[in-house]
């Protein structure tokens, strides 16, 4: 199966194209621009849904469901946000089809047209603080602790599974506070469980920092970010997190009333992660036989897979198999016992391969015999014969270990191609190989936008977590004053 992806060395584009589709994870759909997302591939979507869920209501949030439609002069009433999603949205203009009278099939009525357009949703500050001027009026009322789990249209002209698409999943949390403070804690606090989320749980090392102003979330203060780094080299925006100030609350009129009875416009944050995750997940990990997936968001963590020349061999294998899945289960651990007669296992031992599963147990009668079990792990592509005794508290064991190998390898990955520099030159050669450049800028929009114009380099955050950035020095472009280095990089 592995044969049937391009390898990474060959063409990484092409490697990651072979590998959503070969793995199961995704297809193009009828409408251009969106995609199909298999059941594997939602599969590991849900486990990433079900952990974020789980961290947002440890941090005091619920969920609620916002319309799909926003009416169009919601949209204009923020100018900066309209200005920065206008070419992306999908209009729906009436209501209605009718047959069509001139030939076979449908046409839209055109006595159907609706009295105002609706913008198909391509995020939700809108109709969201819209509803929020009905539910605030005093300070008791706040602060409002609100994400809801959605489907966004963004009409993108050039698309690519999970990365970029017409119409992607995603989470988007809504918060309204009191004080500017309160505020600016919330996007900070949000941004730290992403970067809780991508390193405990996506084994992906991600920096932290804040978007230039160029880069912003349009209608935001402020936006932090979690910036990770693919096996090309190039960076991958992984989640965001805005303060948004008052500007949506001014636009829609959102005021409380203070404890000392004064008319006040509230503070507000909104902070998402998309099934972009996905895509980040196969880039940072993935090898050429396929997936390698981390095991806390494996859907299957592992697959059992029995040995047998005849039939009357595999109801003993299957005996044993299932007595070391109940173990397996009563630890927590997600198993399936591959007992498909019409393949053979080396086509199982491929197949689960290629769709990343973290541990493969394959036991045969000779192995009934020994009392052994052959383990494999799919980040090392290793195996060994084991005793059977015992077997549930070292898979459980090598799961941990396999997590924390997967982040180590990322990790030591990213370091290595983490650059210091501090010429033109040096930055224009450098950046042709990937990798994160650690360079000083002089802070003007003018300077950013000729360094991205000359070599398609985006500053991709001016990092908060590492103290590495603080030092004076001059702009590797303009030679101006600089007072901290900031990350650049060619971006996804």
């Amino acid at each position: 199966m592995a044969k049937q992806i391009t390898s990474r060395q060959e063409n990484y584009s092409q490697w990651y194209n072979d590998l959503v589709v070969k793995a199961g994870l995704a297809e193009n759909s009828a409408v251009r621009g969106c995609m199909v997302i298999k059941p594997w591939g939602y599969a590991i979507w849900e486990k990433m849904q079900r952990q974020l869920d789980k961290m947002f209501k440890e941090t005091g949030h619920e969920n609620a469901y916002f319309p799909l439609f926003i009416p169009k002069s919601f949209l204009s009433k923020e100018a900066e946000h309209v200005e920065g999603f206008a070419k992306e949205c999908a209009v729906v203009t009436h209501h209605r089809l009718m047959t069509n009278p001139d030939g076979p099939g449908v046409v839209v009525d055109p006595s159907a047209k609706l009295e105002e357009e609706l913008v198909v949703r391509p995020t939700s500050e809108t109709i969201i603080w819209n509803t929020y001027k009905n539910w605030i009026s005093s300070y008791r009322d706040l602060p409002i602790l609100v994400n809801q789990w959605a489907n966004v249209v963004r009409w993108e002209m050039r698309t690519r599974l999970f990365l970029r698409t017409a119409e992607f999943l995603w989470q988007e949390g809504h918060t309204a506070h009191a004080t500017q403070a309160e505020a600016i804690a919330e996007t900070e606090k949000m941004v730290g469980v992403y970067a809780d989320f991508a390193r405990n749980y996506m084994a992906l090392p991600v920096i932290v920092g804040h978007k230039t102003e160029s880069e912003r979330f349009a209608g935001a203060l402020d936006t932090l970010c979690i910036e990770a780094m693919m096996q090309d080299g190039k960076a991958l925006q992984a989640g965001t997190s805005h303060f948004l100030g008052q500007n949506f609350a001014k636009a829609f009129d959102v005021k409380y009333q203070s404890k000392d009875g004064a008319l006040e416009y509230v503070w507000a944050t909104s902070w998402g992660v998309s099934t972009r995750l996905m895509g980040a997940l196969i880039m940072a990990h993935g090898d050429d036989n396929g997936l390698v997936l981390p095991p806390n968001l494996a859907p299957i963590q592992v697959v059992m897979v029995p040995i047998f020349n005849k039939p009357e061999q595999l109801d003993a294998v299957l005996e044993k198999m299932r007595s070391i899945k109940a173990g397996l289960d009563k630890l927590g651990i997600s198993v399936k016992i591959d007992d498909r007669e019409n393949v053979r296992s080396g086509f199982k031992f491929a197949e689960w391969e290629l769709k990343g599963v973290p541990v493969r147990l394959a036991i045969g009668p000779r192995d009934l015999e020994n009392n052994t079990v052959e383990v494999a792990r799919r980040d090392t592509l290793t195996k060994e014969s084991l005793s059977i005794d015992g077997i549930e508290d070292y898979v459980k064991n090598l799961l941990d270990e396999i997590e924390k190998n997967i982040y180590a390898k990322a990790l030591a990955f990213r370091d290595e191609h983490i650059i210091k520099v501090d010429t033109w030159e040096d930055f224009k050669t450098q950046i042709e190989k990937g990798g994160f450049l650690l360079c000083h800028w002089d802070g003007t929009a003018e300077t950013e936008a000729k360094i991205q114009e000359e070599t398609k380099a985006t500053i991709r955050c001016i990092p908060i977590d590492s103290c590495v950035c603080e030092e004076e020095g001059k702009c590797v472009y303009s030679g101006k004053p600089s007072h901290r280095r900031v990350v650049f990089a060619r971006a996804y």
